[in-house]
């Protein structure tokens, strides 16, 4: 079982920058990806950006060239920094982590973008 906790979201002007962190405890060593989703209201849940334990990344058109995702080993956390956020990035964010048992997610973070 991996349990996350989210942190990092808030209201943000557009251009401007957030960071999301995701961090896992648990039975970390099942994990094999990395995922960062998130959900607007009336919409469906999107993937993100993905990244490997072997650190391979991968992004949602809508967010590359705005959007890294990457981790830091020594504090078992993965970072999620978006820049030039834009008011269609306003959203609930969930951290995933695709493990060999499952899918496990957290309990989001709310990201507004707004003037």
């Amino acid at each position: 079982q991996v349990q996350l906790v989210e942190s990092g979201g808030g209201l943000v002007q557009p251009g401007g920058s957030l960071r999301l962190s995701c961090a896992p405890s648990g039975n970390i060593f099942s994990i094999a990806v990395m995922d960062w989703f998130r959900q607007a209201p009336g919409k469906q849940r999107e993937l993100v950006a993905s990244i490997t334990i072997g650190s391979s990344t991968s992004y949602a058109d809508s967010v590359k060239g705005r959007f890294t995702i990457s981790k830091d080993n020594a504090k078992n956390t993965v970072y999620l920094q978006m820049n030039s956020l834009k008011p269609a990035d306003t959203a609930s964010y969930y951290c995933n982590a695709r493990t060999v048992h499952g899918n496990c997610w957290g309990q989001g973070t709310q990201v507004t973008v707004s003037s």
